[in-house]
């Protein structure tokens, strides 16, 4: 979207040649809920995209989230639209199941025909279960296997993905992920799932973080130990490092650690051009969305830094939400492993993919998933007659 709109918060203004189609805001002033859908690029299909819950949120915010979600589901080559909806309020509040109820109520013109809810920062599974319960079966997605759904959340089906892309990605460099060291900013949902996948696959952790700072030792941490304390004692599982043989780091020094991979899994735009320099990992997978600015990604590049983007890495989420989908109306529970199964295949291929367009073309990775992207949703557009084409096209 244009830098200008984008600066002011004016959508209006930001609006360009592919959305956002509808930005609905709502209010409920008993409650003092604000909330906002933004349905950004439905040519590839229905929109589709997580909800989050901050008290910072902001309609730009959202409205960059869902372009994000334009690319990451055509990067994928699954049929959906690029949609994001958010909450500005504390997940923490003791009125959080009113004010979900409120903001679902107020978008049921659009819910389920424009947007199907799922998952995002601040809303777990029992939020969706919720949302569906309010609105009605197939309204949201990420719901409890034990009301037929799929919780990718739970079952860390994203950072899942994001090892998967790391595996591919050194295999493509010819730097097994199997020995590597890797470090991760965010140790949440993502962080946690990907850190054991990697254990899995034969890599290294040697860092991780919280919002409360970061442990780092050299010789790697006991994944299983610190994914039990963290299940335990939240961002807090960081408070004592001695008790994973640890040094203290601040969670922004994990991304500057001595590591073979760096996985930012915390949030948006935590690595820019000054940074490039202080980053020793030779590759990076982007676990969070939008964790690089254009400018780092360039300087990294540079540097010959290796970056998989987040709509390729992270999507695993997003796959996960489209296998659920489909299931959405069944009477037969979606089945997980099948779920994993599609994650791992599309992430890997379309890494190698990503990597090989990018080499081939002399472009970064991200601007050859972006280009991938642009032009399945261009061709789409074009089939529906929602832009003009060459000579020929009506």
């Amino acid at each position: 979207m244009p830098a200008d709109g984008e600066r002011s918060g004016d959508i209006l203004a930001a609006m360009d040649e592919w959305g956002p189609e509808k930005v609905v805001c709502v209010h409920d002033r008993r409650l003092g809920m604000r909330g906002v859908l933004v349905v950004d690029n439905t040519a590839r299909g229905m929109g589709k995209g997580g909800t989050r819950m901050s008290p910072t949120l902001t309609v730009a915010e959202v409205a960059r989230l869902a372009r994000a979600m334009t690319w990451k589901w055509a990067a994928a080559d699954l049929l959906f639209g690029g949609a994001k909806a958010g909450i500005r309020a504390d997940p923490a509040s003791p009125a959080k199941e009113e004010i979900l109820r409120s903001f679902a109520r107020r978008l049921s013109n659009e819910v389920p025909r424009e947007y199907v809810f799922g998952l995002d920062m601040g809303l777990t599974e029992r939020d969706a279960a919720i949302i569906a319960d309010e609105l009605g079966p197939g309204t949201a997605v990420g719901t409890p296997a034990d009301l037929g759904g799929l919780p990718y959340d739970q079952l860390g089906i994203t950072g899942y993905g994001v090892a998967e892309a790391a595996d591919s990605a050194a295999a493509w460099l010819g730097r097994p992920l199997a020995g590597s060291r890797v470090a991760i900013q965010g140790f949440g949902a993502v962080g946690r799932a990907a850190a054991r996948r990697v254990s899995e696959l034969g890599g290294t952790v040697v860092a991780i973080s919280t919002v409360r700072g970061g442990l780092h030792r050299a010789g790697g941490l006991d994944v299983a130990t610190l994914t039990s304390a963290a299940e335990s004692l939240g961002d807090h599982c960081v408070d004592d490092p001695s008790a994973f043989g640890a040094s203290p780091v601040t969670a922004r020094e994990v991304l500057f650690v001595d590591a073979d991979v760096l996985v930012p899994a915390a949030v948006q735009d935590v690595l820019d051009a000054a940074d490039a320099d202080r980053v020793l990992a030779r590759l990076v997978v982007e676990g969070a969305n939008l964790p690089t600015t254009a400018a780092a990604q360039a300087a990294l590049a540079g540097r010959g830094v290796t970056v998989v983007p987040d709509t390729i890495a992270n999507a695993g989420g997003a796959i996960a939400a489209g296998y659920a989908m489909d299931a959405r109306t069944s009477a037969f529970p979606p089945d997980p492993a099948v779920a994993f199964a599609a994650v791992a295949r599309k992430i890997r291929s379309n890494t190698d993919l990503t990597l090989s367009t990018a080499t081939r073309d002399g472009v970064t990775p991200h601007t050859a998933a972006l280009g991938m992207a642009r032009e399945r949703v261009r061709r789409a557009m074009l089939h529906k007659g929602q832009i003009r084409g060459g000579a020929g096209d009506h």
